[in-house]
């Protein structure tokens, strides 16, 4: 079964992916699993999110349905059809 899931981009992700996206992922996926297809389709998105040792980098800011995925199930927190991720780059400046 396949499931759609909303991705919503921002700043140099929109860049990457273009526009808001709704990507097709297999129940039971997870955010870990839409980050690897992502990477898969788009060239550049895999350096922008991950650094080398294929950790998401420190202040990128993952959202599912508006919560920070850091207070659900981190990169395992599950995706059901209709969910939205959003993906926020480093917040700029100082």
């Amino acid at each position: 079964e396949n499931m759609i899931v909303q991705v919503r981009t921002f700043a140099n992700f929109r860049a990457i992916l273009g526009k808001d996206l709704n990507v097709k992922l297999e129940d039971g996926s997870t955010v870990k699993d839409l980050l690897t297809s992502l990477s898969a389709s788009y060239q550049g998105f895999e350096s922008a999110v991950f650094d080398e040792s294929g950790q998401v980098k420190e202040y990128v800011i993952l959202m599912k349905n508006r919560k920070n995925i850091d207070s659900l199930g981190g990169l395992e927190t599950e995706l059901s059809e209709g969910d939205e991720v959003a993906i926020l780059p480093p917040v700029a400046g100082g």
